[in-house]
């Protein structure tokens, strides 16, 4: 989801040369969230995104390799958008399109295979076209404010961003100086990016108008490999919501400071987060996908007597 906030703010930042002058708003209280299930047993989930329409989408892998690009209803009604897509990755919808990785396979990732792909999806003909191939295991991805696409890779040698044009062209790997880049956001001309396996998590703040040029670290966790943070989210308040996989837990991240707090425990496998959009999402309502095929639906404690 594209937010603007915190976006601006970073940006003023790199224009001066160096952090921002003032700090982000205070954060809000990180007493634990609500974690309630919406959906279970839909396979290997690695990300999601709102339609608009009503549904959220979800790719979703098997063990053998398959894979699909589901459709869930807030009643928790799942069915497929896209059949066979191998190895789905990261999701976009935008203007009645959605766009989705495929290839993002650890196998293919460690062997440096090119056999990724961005596809994208019709939503009202369910028409179906290949966007750019010939990527490596591309994971996470969000459209840039020119509208080109950004894809990042976090295993094998390099691993990095794949800027690619949306008006056809070779992808382009733009940068592998950033570790184990995976979980990919946009906020207004900042794009945020989440490493996985670096000894210490770490998120990457850079300004889409200069990809290559200067990087803002943020590191608001502890040691990586046991945490593996993936997909993350802007939230409406400006702040960054990040999951981290095998730790189970999401943390609100001011992204000014990098300062970080739990808000939620026990979301197991935890590979993405965003907040509701469309007809019967609440938007102050961050919705998750997880590896044990659950989508969660983490709500904020809103009054003294609403339990956590």
């Amino acid at each position: 989801m594209i937010r603007t906030a915190a976006g601006l703010a970073l940006a003023v930042g790199f224009l001066a040369g160096g952090a921002p002058a003032t700090a982000a708003p205070a954060p809000a209280d990180c007493a634990p969230w609500r974690v309630d299930v919406v959906a279970s047993g839909l396979g290997v989930l690695e990300n999601l995104a709102f339609d608009g329409r009503g549904r959220l989408l979800a790719s979703a892998s098997t063990p053998a390799g398959g894979g699909s690009l589901l459709a869930l209803t807030p009643e928790g009604r799942a069915d497929a958008v896209v059949a066979e897509v191998p190895a789905p990755g990261g999701i976009v919808v935008d203007d009645g399109t959605a766009y989705f990785t495929t290839g993002n396979g650890t196998v293919s990732g460690l062997l440096g295979r090119t056999d990724g792909t961005l596809e994208a999806v019709d939503l009202d003909t369910g028409t179906r076209r290949t966007v750019a191939s010939g990527l490596t295991m591309p994971n996470g991805l969000v459209r840039l404010p020119d509208g080109d696409f950004l894809v990042s890779r976090n295993l094998g040698s390099p691993p990095g961003l794949t800027r690619v044009p949306v008006e056809g062209g070779a992808p382009e790997t733009i940068r592998t100086d950033l570790g184990s880049v995976n979980g990919l956001a946009v906020d207004g001309e900042t794009i945020y990016a989440a490493t996985t396996f670096d000894p210490t998590t770490r998120i990457h703040a850079l300004n889409a108008g200069d990809l290559t040029g200067p990087v803002r670290t943020l590191d608001p966790s502890g040691p990586g490999p046991l945490e593996t943070a993936d997909d993350l989210d802007v939230g409406p308040d400006g702040a960054l919501y990040v999951p981290l996989n095998v730790a189970g837990k999401i943390l609100r991240v001011d992204p000014v400071t990098g300062t970080g707090c739990t808000v939620a425990t026990g979301v197991p496998f935890v590979s993405a987060v965003a907040f509701g959009e469309g007809p019967g999402w609440d938007p102050d309502v961050l919705y998750t996908t997880g590896f044990d095929g659950a989508v969660h639906a983490v709500r904020p404690v809103r009054s003294s007597g609403e339990q956590p």
